[in-house]
């Protein structure tokens, strides 16, 4: 199956302020899911950002936020976001689900386990997910996968979602987040 930008919305959970600083490689992570961000918002990709009891952690990364005027934030105190009722209807009226954020072994595991059971098909961005220790982040990714999740990286998403050339958006898409060196 290949990510369909008319099927799917972009998950990021929990980057927040006081998370990213305890994760393995910070600002690599950081700058990776705006990366994917800023290119969601060019092709139109709705887009949900999930915060973990922010009143305690913080809000979502300002860079995160900046990148994605038109995401729909949403607040949580289970691990899970389904289990915490949080995801808006529109995210859950699409059959596919984009994830990325952390902790890969936690927050983002738990979602995922329960959007598969939800019937939902979910794609893990591996290159932008994080755990505190490189150990959690690839039991985690394991353990996804094994449950049904596909596992793919930023740029399948971006070329899954345009699926040619002839896209219009192809050519801006590939100058300005495609060409040099990414994050």
């Amino acid at each position: 199956m290949l990510i369909d930008l008319h099927k799917a919305t972009l998950l990021v959970i929990d980057v927040q302020d006081k998370l990213v600083p305890a994760m393995a490689d910070p600002q690599g992570i950081l700058a990776r899911i705006r990366w994917l961000l800023q290119v969601a918002t060019e092709l139109g990709l709705p887009t949900v950002i999930s915060e973990q009891y922010p009143k305690g952690l913080g809000a979502s990364a300002t860079a995160l936020t900046d990148a994605a005027p038109q995401a729909i934030v949403v607040e949580k105190l289970q691990f899970s976001c389904v289990a915490a009722e949080c995801l808006p209807e529109s995210l859950l009226a699409r059959e596919q689900v984009v994830v990325c954020g952390m902790e890969t072994h936690v927050c983002v595991l738990q979602t995922v386990l329960e959007l598969l059971a939800l019937g939902k098909e979910v794609f893990v961005v591996e290159d932008a997910v994080a755990s505190r220790t490189p150990a959690s982040r690839e039991t985690g990714l394991r353990r996804m996968r094994d449950a049904g999740a596909q596992v793919v990286n930023r740029e399948m998403v971006v070329f899954e979602c345009l699926r040619g050339a002839s896209h219009p958006r192809f050519r801006h898409i590939s100058k300005t987040f495609l060409v040099g060196e990414q994050p």
